[in-house]
């Protein structure tokens, strides 16, 4: 996996002021404890190089970037200090054709469609898309979405834990980048066990996941119907019939083969899939990619490898 599918696998590219390079680590390590795995450090202080040295030497499971980069000088200092990726505000054209020719992830910013273009024919995918509440938000993407479909957006300023599930369920965000998961102020006063509550709290709200039913399996059509149709006139609930299973209301669904799990699956739905599988992988539960479904090149389905009580968990994008 490269460093541009880790970040979007992670979801959450937490925008990090480090005034003191002391802090770096602990604060690397509050945002592992809540479910975070990246951090871009911005040069906005004489800190910010050494900090970034100190987790890509200490902490090398801890993927480390350098954001506010403003000019190539400052994109060659980050990489010899340890940055992973390059994350500017705006487009500077030399800052891009250099990452790419040394093979370093770069996200330029980018808001007009005349940047977004320049940034495209250079070969970028993944752009910032910053100060985002500004320059239109949800809304604004949507329609940048339209024109340059092979593009994703990171987008930056005003996410937040309250908004953070509709804009990475958004299919033309990549991953959301900010400052909320780790404010300057609880990092000069170590308040690491906040920031740590922070992330999980933004980790919880990025994923969404909620129960959407519960997958019953059976040897064949027949015994699907049986007790598909013997549930639904118990429970008063309506039948749905339909080409690999039955559904009683939306909460059962009967199978009409033994499918993944013994004894059948547990559908869950989430914001986003690729977060999700991402942050299941940290916790040492793999995907079955064999399953997986996609739409307009987003994974909106797989299950999982595990199961639980003899029953697959299967993902859906909501």
């Amino acid at each position: 996996m490269d460093t541009m599918e880790k970040l979007g696998r992670g979801g959450i590219v937490p925008v990090v002021v480090i005034e003191n390079a002391d802090n770096a680590v602990d604060t690397a390590d509050a945002l592992k404890a809540g479910g975070i795995h990246s951090m871009e450090i911005t040069l906005r202080t004489e800190a910010a190089l050494d900090a970034i040295k100190n987790v890509a030497g200490e902490r090398p499971d801890m993927l480390v970037g350098a954001g506010t980069v403003l000019n190539l000088e400052q994109a060659k200092l980050s990489i010899d200090a340890g940055a992973k990726f390059i994350v500017s505000p705006g487009f500077d054209e030399e800052v891009v054709r250099f990452c790419i020719e040394k093979n370093v992830a770069v996200t330029p910013g980018c808001v007009t469609p005349t940047e977004i273009m320049r940034a495209v024919k250079l070969g970028c995918k993944v752009l910032k898309f910053f100060p985002a509440n500004v320059y239109g938000g949800l809304s604004a993407l949507k329609a940048l979405a339209g024109p340059f479909g092979g593009v994703k957006f990171i987008p930056t300023g005003g996410v937040n834990t309250e908004n953070i599930g509709q804009f990475v369920n958004a299919p033309f965000v990549y991953a959301v980048g900010g400052s909320w998961v780790c404010p300057k102020a609880d990092i000069n006063a170590k308040n690491f066990e906040k920031i740590t509550a922070l992330c999980k709290e933004a980790v919880k709200a990025a994923l969404g996941f909620e129960i959407a039913h519960v997958g019953i399996n059976t040897p064949d059509a027949a015994a699907s119907l049986n007790v598909a149709t013997s549930l639904a006139d118990a429970l008063g609930m309506d039948l749905k019939h339909g080409n690999s299973s039955n559904f009683v209301g939306t909460a059962v669904e009967v199978m009409k083969e033994m499918y993944l799990g013994a004894n059948g699956h547990i559908a869950v739905r989430t914001n986003n899939v690729e977060i999700a599988c991402g942050y299941l992988g940290e916790k040492g539960l793999e995907v079955d990619m064999d399953t997986a479904k996609y739409k307009n090149g987003n994974l909106t389905a797989v299950y999982l490898k595990d199961s639980f009580g003899g029953f697959a968990v299967h993902l859906l994008r909501k």
